[in-house]
């Protein structure tokens, strides 16, 4: 699309203007000398250079997406809200006066059905979700039928690590894009972006940078740790105690045979025989002394609180929640206070990147995860249809669809409430 800071003389120039100021700018850093570059060797631990590529900082390990995503609370939590975003139906709307109707552009097939040629509408929102919890920022490109139409022919989910963020001016940004086919510069209107909490005007926050590196280091410290205890048959470390006095090439030759013998798994059950009245002491803590199972439900807990989700929807269910019974409030629930602050943000990046006027807009349909139970939901259609005295403001055509059921004749009318009781002082019979 013809952009508005496009000036003539930018018009003029040819290839990308944005990707060729950017290299001018590289090839300027480059020539100011080796004092602004890290060689390979100085890459180390605790450096900031192998901080922005590991995503490690400060103690404890370096945790990457994918690590992060062999946490079972991580994969759990990302699993659930990008589930429920891709379950959900993006639905496009038009104004009218002061009430709205739905209407299906080609846009809703997009956003719905098949987002790109290599892209279902579910896994791009899943994909979305995980960039958006992991990496901080959602990065879709918006393919348009030709650059100067409005028109949108693909949205192309990007991973995070493949996009470059940069001011191509006050009051614009400019996306550079890592591609197969080079580097591509796209200006702000052409791509959808969703930053996280921590939005620099330029990047979201990382949690795995940041939040979610503790909690995802001690939950792999964890793992690792009972992991270790199962491979070595849940043998506790022992002390050898012997009467007599052992030399260099016994105390080793004792040593070999007593790894060899019983150290492992597979050797769980062979029978301990000590020689020359030895003795044996252990002197390691068991597994509840060392609040191994405490500290990895910590670790639970505290990522669950870091993506919002209640820790019993994830399968941590040992402790009572304060949340009312029912799939009904649970579901309301996740939606109120987690799923909407993503959902609100896409559909506002959505609007005013794809419509740009308040006649035509698009929201998510989360009535799904709200659906309560049979009798539930009969109470409140039976509310909304009113009663003898009680105007209704649902037809039951409108129950119908919602329980996607056909429309049926006489269903448009709506209930007014009134009654054909006689009054309540009826004048005297003549």
């Amino acid at each position: 699309m013809t952009q508005p800071w496009y000036n003539e003389q930018r018009v003029r120039t040819p290839g990308s203007v944005i990707l060729t100021s950017w290299r001018a700018e590289r090839e300027a850093a480059r020539a100011q000398g080796p004092a602004n570059s890290v060689p390979v060797s100085g890459i180390t631990p605790g450096t900031e250079a192998y901080a922005w590529l590991t995503g490690h900082v400060g103690a404890g390990r370096a945790i990457s997406e994918r690590s992060a995503m062999s946490v079972s609370a991580v994969y759990a939590c990302v699993s659930l809200i990008g589930g429920a975003l891709a379950s959900l139906t993006l639905e496009t709307y038009q104004t009218e006066g002061d009430s709205r109707k739905k209407y299906r552009p080609p846009l809703w097939w997009l956003l719905n059905e098949q987002m790109h040629p290599t892209w279902s509408a579910p896994v791009g929102w899943e994909f979305g979700a995980q960039s958006l919890l992991l990496e901080g920022d959602l990065f879709m490109r918006i393919h348009r039928v030709s650059p100067y139409s409005p028109d949108v022919k693909w949205l192309e989910p990007m991973h995070p690590l493949c996009v470059d963020v940069i001011r191509a001016s006050p009051e614009r940004r400019a996306y550079l894009f890592s591609t197969p086919e080079g580097v591509i510069a796209l200006d702000q209107d052409d791509v959808i972006h969703v930053p996280g909490p921590g939005f620099n005007g330029l990047r979201g926050l990382s949690q795995i940078r940041h939040v979610l590196r503790q909690p995802a280091s001690i939950a792999l410290a964890g793992g690792e740790q009972a992991e270790t205890m199962i491979d070595q048959g849940l043998r506790p470390d022992l002390v050898l105690k012997s009467g007599d006095k052992l030399n260099s090439e016994q105390i080793d030759k004792l040593r070999g045979q007593w790894a060899e013998r019983y150290s492992g798994a597979k050797n769980t059950t062979a029978p301990v025989v000590l020689p020359n009245g030895m003795d044996v002491k252990e002197i390691s803590i068991s597994p509840q002394d060392a609040q191994l199972l405490d500290n990895r439900k910590f670790s639970i807990e505290d990522i669950a609180r870091i993506f919002g989700v209640p820790p019993f929807m994830i399968g941590q269910t040992d402790k009572t929640t304060s949340w009312g019974s029912g799939v009904e409030q649970m579901g309301i629930g996740f939606v109120k206070y987690t799923l909407q602050r993503h959902l609100v943000k896409i559909e506002q990046e959505f609007n005013r990147k794809l419509f740009k006027t308040a006649r035509n807009f698009v929201e998510f349909n989360a009535a799904t995860l709200e659906r309560g139970d049979f009798k539930t939901r009969n109470d409140g259609y039976r509310v909304g249809l009113g009663r003898a005295g009680e105007p209704g403001w649902l037809t039951v055509n409108e129950v119908r669809r919602m329980e996607n059921l056909p429309p049926v004749d006489g269903g448009d009318t709506l209930n007014t409430g009134a009654t054909n009781a006689p009054e309540p002082n009826p004048p005297a019979a003549e």
